[in-house]
Protein backbone atom coordinates (compact mmCIF):
# COMPACT_ATOMS: atom_id res chain seq x y z
CA UNK A 1 0.00 0.00 0.00
CA UNK A 2 2.53 2.36 0.77
CA UNK A 3 4.69 2.00 -2.78
CA UNK A 4 1.03 2.92 -4.60
CA UNK A 5 1.25 6.06 -2.79
CA UNK A 6 4.69 6.63 -2.99
CA UNK A 7 3.96 6.37 -6.88
CA UNK A 8 0.95 8.55 -6.78
CA UNK A 9 2.83 11.30 -4.93
CA UNK A 10 6.07 10.53 -7.53
CA UNK A 11 3.54 10.82 -10.67
CA UNK A 12 1.61 13.72 -9.13
CA UNK A 13 4.76 15.83 -8.89
CA UNK A 14 5.87 14.81 -12.30
CA UNK A 15 2.36 16.41 -13.71
CA UNK A 16 2.93 19.59 -11.50
CA UNK A 17 6.17 20.04 -12.78
CA UNK A 18 5.14 19.94 -15.96
CA UNK A 19 2.47 22.44 -15.36
CA UNK A 20 5.00 25.10 -13.94
CA UNK A 21 7.55 24.55 -16.87
CA UNK A 22 4.81 24.88 -19.87
CA UNK A 23 2.88 27.57 -17.82
CA UNK A 24 6.21 29.99 -17.30
CA UNK A 25 6.92 30.13 -20.87
CA UNK A 26 3.60 32.26 -21.42
CA UNK A 27 4.22 36.10 -22.39
CA UNK A 28 6.63 37.91 -24.43
CA UNK A 29 10.53 37.40 -24.94
CA UNK A 30 13.39 39.13 -27.07
CA UNK A 31 16.51 37.88 -28.18
CA UNK A 32 19.33 40.15 -30.24
CA UNK A 33 21.81 38.54 -32.79
CA UNK A 34 24.20 40.16 -35.54
CA UNK A 35 22.87 40.19 -38.77
CA UNK A 36 25.53 39.22 -42.03
CA UNK A 37 25.71 42.89 -42.21
CA UNK A 38 26.75 43.28 -39.23
CA UNK A 39 23.70 45.22 -37.50
CA UNK A 40 22.23 43.70 -34.49
CA UNK A 41 18.76 42.38 -34.99
CA UNK A 42 15.94 41.95 -32.63
CA UNK A 43 13.14 39.30 -32.76
CA UNK A 44 10.60 39.44 -30.45
CA UNK A 45 8.49 35.89 -29.53
CA UNK A 46 4.72 35.60 -27.89
CA UNK A 47 4.49 32.72 -26.29
CA UNK A 48 1.40 30.87 -24.72
CA UNK A 49 1.20 27.47 -23.31
CA UNK A 50 -1.88 25.02 -23.85
CA UNK A 51 -1.09 21.88 -21.77
CA UNK A 52 2.18 20.35 -23.93
CA UNK A 53 1.40 22.56 -26.99
CA UNK A 54 2.84 26.25 -27.72
CA UNK A 55 1.33 28.50 -29.41
CA UNK A 56 2.28 32.34 -30.45
CA UNK A 57 4.25 34.49 -32.83
CA UNK A 58 7.50 35.58 -33.41
CA UNK A 59 8.37 38.93 -34.95
CA UNK A 60 11.20 40.01 -36.45
CA UNK A 61 12.09 42.91 -39.23
CA UNK A 62 8.73 41.18 -41.33
CA UNK A 63 5.15 41.45 -39.29
CA UNK A 64 4.30 38.96 -37.38
CA UNK A 65 4.29 35.31 -38.43
CA UNK A 66 2.90 32.48 -36.54
CA UNK A 67 4.12 29.38 -34.29
CA UNK A 68 3.39 26.07 -35.91
CA UNK A 69 4.40 22.51 -34.78
CA UNK A 70 4.77 23.87 -31.28
CA UNK A 71 5.44 21.79 -28.12
CA UNK A 72 6.54 21.70 -24.99
CA UNK A 73 8.21 18.89 -22.82
CA UNK A 74 9.18 20.20 -19.06
CA UNK A 75 11.58 22.70 -19.41
CA UNK A 76 12.07 21.89 -23.60
CA UNK A 77 10.43 23.65 -26.39
CA UNK A 78 10.53 23.17 -30.10
CA UNK A 79 8.30 25.38 -32.84
CA UNK A 80 8.68 26.16 -36.49
CA UNK A 81 8.05 29.70 -38.24
CA UNK A 82 7.49 29.32 -42.34
CA UNK A 83 8.28 33.12 -43.51
CA UNK A 84 8.35 34.12 -46.96
CA UNK A 85 11.66 35.68 -48.37
CA UNK A 86 12.43 36.38 -51.92
CA UNK A 87 9.50 34.91 -52.84
CA UNK A 88 9.99 31.49 -51.88
CA UNK A 89 8.98 29.98 -48.32
CA UNK A 90 11.50 29.54 -45.83
CA UNK A 91 11.04 27.10 -42.69
CA UNK A 92 12.68 28.06 -39.60
CA UNK A 93 12.93 25.39 -36.66
CA UNK A 94 13.60 26.41 -32.96
CA UNK A 95 14.87 24.15 -30.49
CA UNK A 96 15.34 25.89 -26.88
CA UNK A 97 15.57 24.85 -23.33
CA UNK A 98 13.27 27.41 -20.79
CA UNK A 99 16.04 27.97 -17.18
CA UNK A 100 14.05 30.85 -15.06
CA UNK A 101 13.92 34.05 -17.32
CA UNK A 102 15.73 32.91 -20.50
CA UNK A 103 14.97 30.77 -22.92
CA UNK A 104 18.26 29.17 -25.01
CA UNK A 105 17.56 28.73 -28.42
CA UNK A 106 18.97 26.67 -31.50
CA UNK A 107 17.43 28.18 -34.76
CA UNK A 108 18.19 25.84 -38.26
CA UNK A 109 17.13 26.49 -41.48
CA UNK A 110 15.38 23.75 -43.43
CA UNK A 111 17.29 24.72 -46.41
CA UNK A 112 20.03 23.85 -44.85
CA UNK A 113 22.39 27.12 -46.46
CA UNK A 114 22.75 28.11 -43.16
CA UNK A 115 24.61 26.98 -40.02
CA UNK A 116 22.35 26.72 -37.04
CA UNK A 117 22.00 30.04 -35.22
CA UNK A 118 22.21 30.05 -31.02
CA UNK A 119 20.66 33.09 -29.50
CA UNK A 120 19.06 33.87 -25.88
CA UNK A 121 15.71 35.22 -25.21
CA UNK A 122 14.87 36.76 -21.76
CA UNK A 123 11.41 37.62 -20.79
CA UNK A 124 10.16 41.16 -21.28
CA UNK A 125 9.10 42.31 -17.77
CA UNK A 126 5.95 44.13 -18.51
Amino acid sequence: MQIRNLLWVLALMGLLAFTVSAAGIDGKWKSEFQGQDGTTRTTTYTFKAEGDKLTGTVSGRQSDTPITEGKISGDEISFVVVRNMGGEERKMQYKGKLAGDEIKLTMTMSSGDMPPREMVAKRVKE
